[in-house]
């Protein structure tokens, strides 16, 4: 004789407490109307499972473009950051490295401009951004359309200039991110796409999610804000980007998903496959180098920040907060947990800002981690209204071409006295041509960074890029250095906005000949 006995039914996933679909939905609407985004993309997952997935807007700028779904793919920038360290993560659960080992030891070309850093240089420090190099140092090879190779990338990193002491100050850098990515090539024999996508991308099933650029073919795919809409490469024409271990990779939500809880199953997919142990998923969440707070640290009763490996750490409205966001393409990307919560979010966006992105993100762990949440979409238009503000004050007043600072003519012998090859150790060749009655400055191993000088008195001169839609905000000051006899013999560059990713600080050009 049997007897039937009822099991409770499982309770349907549902989103976390204080988050409904429809606070979500007027967060995200609300953000595109404020920031012109043309499309957004968001997840949230809870206890393992997600909970939420949808898209809104367009693909692209352009207003007869796709909506924007789950499967939609996204340059998600520098949160490939956190594919990078997990991959070394792996590598050590296999005892093919240690966090502690010297680089030189698994890579005995490694070379930085001290011999002593370059001996003490160890893995975790090509992580965790306090090497002692500058802001953004590099980051020439690497964006604004640099085509140098990744092995020219690292063959370049004697030549990268300390600006503090080694390990003391932090300072972001994608460059080391890039060695890092060669340290696993050397480590494993495969290139770090091969690795990335094998090891992990496939190995943990994400969908709709690659290490490589999308290609010709590929039709479910963003555009970022300032791109060419729907201009990819054949297949057979790709180039895999040297910038791919810091920023390279290409997912959807569903992919950053799947993603999203194997790290809050402690490194298990949900089927429970092993992609990095628990105890390697805690090595990268642990906070190894001290931040100062966020401008934003009181609004969220924060105490501390901290940056792990490929992971930002704080503490949330007293709860754990791990978090990284990524830029690149026109495109920003944001993941966040709140582990003590089971709670992780996603957004993705093809605007070329942060503060849209930073808006949703923070608004939905807000609602997470406390049941309410300031209102973060008008705290970040207010400070992108007081930033173009303060820019249109410079640029009326003090600005290169204010009336207190207007450009000058020079006449064709003194344009002369410019025109010539340049070259700097680490980004290669630079021209100064003269075309019709203008002088131009152009770099090599680049697809298009090129603009017009334009003269301020004292051999100084503005670049603005011919690339208004990319590179407006990169516009340099070039300043030419004579000798005592008068002669040109090399010029320093400084970029007038605010993009540390434009490092001209660190370029030294000397004139090699006085032919372009």
């Amino acid at each position: 004789m049997f007897s039937l006995v009822a099991l409770p039914a499982q309770a349907a996933p549902s989103l976390p407490k204080g988050l409904t679909q429809s606070e979500i939905d007027s967060v995200v609407e609300r953000t595109r109307d404020a920031f012109r985004v043309p499309g957004i993309a968001v997840a949230v997952v809870q206890d393992g499972q997600v909970v939420f997935a949808r898209g809104y807007g367009r693909r692209s700028e352009n207003t007869h473009s796709e909506s924007v779904d789950a499967r939609t793919l996204f340059a998600i920038g520098s949160n490939t950051k956190e594919f990078t360290t997990t991959a070394l993560a792996l590598l050590v659960d296999e005892g093919k490295l240690k966090w502690n080992d010297r680089v030189i030891d698994h890579m005995p070309e490694f070379r930085v401009s001290d011999p002593w850093i370059t001996k003490e240089f160890r893995i975790s420090d090509l992580l965790t951004h306090h090497s002692g190099m500058g802001l953004g140092a590099g980051d020439l090879m690497l964006f604004s359309h640099s085509t140098m190779s990744r092995a020219e990338v690292v063959a370049a990193l004697p030549y990268m200039p300390f600006t503090a002491p080694f390990r003391s100050d932090y300072a972001y850098n994608n460059l080391l991110y890039v060695t890092a990515g060669a340290l696993i090539e050397k480590i494993t024999g495969k290139n770090w796409e091969e690795f990335i996508q094998t090891r992990l991308i496939n190995a943990a099933g994400l969908p709709a999610c690659q290490s490589t650029p999308p290609v010709r073919g590929e039709v479910d795919v963003a555009t970022g804000e300032g791109e060419e809409d729907g201009h990819l490469p054949d297949r057979a024409s790709l180039r895999l980007p040297a910038v791919a271990p810091a920023g390279g990779i290409w997912c959807s939500l569903d992919g950053l998903s799947r993603w999203v809880q194997t790290y809050l199953n402690g490194g298990k997919t949900p089927e429970g496959k092993t992609i990095i142990s628990m105890a390697q998923r805690d090595a990268v969440w642990a906070p190894h180098v001290l931040l100062p707070p966020a401008s934003t640290a009181e609004a969220t009763e924060s105490h501390f920040r901290a940056y792990g490996y490929g992971w930002f750490v704080e503490d949330f409205f007293g709860k754990r907060r791990v978090w990284h966001t990524g830029t690149i393409d026109g495109m920003v990307s944001y993941v966040s947990f709140l582990p003590e919560l089971h709670s992780g979010i996603i957004v993705l966006t093809n605007h070329d800002d942060h503060r849209a992105t930073f808006a949703i993100a923070t608004t939905l762990s807000s609602l997470v981690a406390t049941g309410t949440s300031a209102d973060w979409v008008r705290h970040w238009k207010d400070e992108e209204n007081a930033t173009a503000a303060t820019q249109a004050r410079f640029a009326a007043s003090t600005g290169p071409g204010s009336p207190i600072r207007p450009f000058i003519h020079l006449s064709s012998s003194d344009q002369q006295d410019y025109v010539g090859l340049y070259h700097d150790n680490w980004r290669g060749d630079i021209h100064v041509t003269k075309q019709a009655d203008a002088l131009r400055l152009s770099f090599d191993r680049s697809d298009g960074l090129s603009g017009a000088l334009f003269a301020l008195p004292h051999d100084l001169f503005v670049v603005r890029w011919d690339n208004r839609a990319q590179d407006a905000g990169d516009d340099c000051y070039v300043q030419f250095h004579r000798d005592v006899t008068g002669k040109i013999t090399d010029m320093s560059m400084q970029v007038i906005g605010s993009d540390f990713s434009f490092d001209a600080q660190d370029l030294h050009p000397w004139k090699i000949s006085d032919q372009p």
